[in-house]
């Protein structure tokens, strides 16, 4: 067993193991984790500095997740665009590849927090062969995002054969993994893994850093590696109420992932999946924190400002000086050509 996966093995999954830090309500916490299973890696368990701060905001169970009941299961409809299992197919030239069924770190605020459980590892490529013989019939399919749960939770000799069978396909021109180890599992990213990584370049990874604590001794030297292996590196930001929504603190973020060789890709205004309400944000604190980046750092620095928009009619970019506002609610434009509408947080 390597290091990273002893270290996966020893996270925490029980409130148990949290009240043993810090005082929480068990009895309370108990039927969130009922719905919403708890996994923190001990090392991002370790940045936590002191009750509900932003580490704890993001991996430690809240009472407010079970009160949301009115919010979608699947706002983005992506059962509705999974064509065979394991497959996501919603823009017509590329397609998600969930090839992981959980993460080193549960965040509290996922998108797919539903389907997310404490599982094995997979030890095969066998559920996968219908996603990928779907992905060879396919041939406008030119770029193929691995995603999951988080796909470096896979060993190396399984994704390089995961990787390695998408290759093989003669209209794949692009990789991208999208993780978020680098942050919440620093340990996983290895020379061994780099090695396997670079062997199928053209390869792209999408990091998730988001709030400037997680920027660590650890986590700089696991991006390092990777740039070191040739990688382009970007980072999705989700814009988290109490985490955040301040533009201090994305704009210090910002600037140290560049340090990190990490170029800043989106900041994502929050899904609206159940559970996840006490994250939300308005658009105008979005649009602020952009209005207030142009100018004022680097272009290098400033990332673009999303919205998946309901129902999987895809992302739209937003800037401050483009958006209609017609009293509290945004119209925005989808890549399906349809006029959609965005509520604002209070409505």
């Amino acid at each position: 067993m390597e290091n990273w996966q002893r270290a996966f093995k020893e996270s925490l999954t029980t409130l148990r193991e949290i009240s043993d830090r810090y005082p929480i309500d068990l009895e309370s916490l108990q039927s969130v984790v009922k719905h919403y299973p708890l996994r923190v890696t001990r090392y991002y368990f370790d940045l936590i500095r002191e009750p509900n701060d932003p580490i704890w905001r993001q991996c430690i169970p809240d009472i407010e997740e079970i009160k949301d009941i009115k919010t979608p299961l699947d706002p983005l409809n992506e059962k509705g665009f999974m064509p065979v299992p394991f497959l996501i197919h919603r823009y017509p030239d590329r397609v998600v590849l969930l090839v992981s069924s959980t993460c080193p770190t549960l965040c509290r605020f996922c998108t797919r927090k539903h389907y997310l459980r404490n599982s094995h590892l997979p030890e095969t490529t066998n559920p996968l062969d219908e996603a990928i013989e779907y992905i060879e019939k396919k041939r406008e399919i030119r770029d193929v995002i691995l995603s999951g749960g988080d796909p470096l939770l896979i060993p190396d000799e399984l994704l390089d054969e995961i990787l390695g069978r998408v290759r093989k396909i003669s209209h794949i021109e692009i990789l991208r993994i999208n993780t978020r180890t680098p942050a919440t599992l620093p340990e996983r990213i290895t020379p061994s893994l780099c090695k396997v990584l670079k062997s199928h370049h053209p390869l792209y990874i999408n990091t998730h850093f988001n709030h400037p604590l997680e920027i660590t001794p650890q986590s700089s030297e696991a991006c390092a590696l990777l740039a070191d292996a040739g990688i382009p590196l970007g980072n999705q930001t989700v814009l988290l109420k109490g985490v955040n929504d301040d533009l201090g603190v994305m704009k210090q973020l910002l600037q140290k992932l560049l340090t990190l060789r990490v170029r800043p890709y989106y900041i994502h205004q929050l899904d609206r999946v159940r559970g996840t309400s006490h994250f939300f944000t308005s658009v105008e604190m979005g649009l602020k924190i952009i209005s207030g980046l142009r100018g004022y750092t680097s272009g290098l620095a400033i990332p673009h400002y999303v919205i998946d928009l309901p129902g999987g009619k895809g992302k739209v970019s937003l800037l401050p000086d483009n958006v209609k506002k017609e009293g509290r609610t945004y119209f925005l434009r989808s890549y399906l050509g349809e006029v959609v509408e965005y509520p604002d947080e209070e409505d």
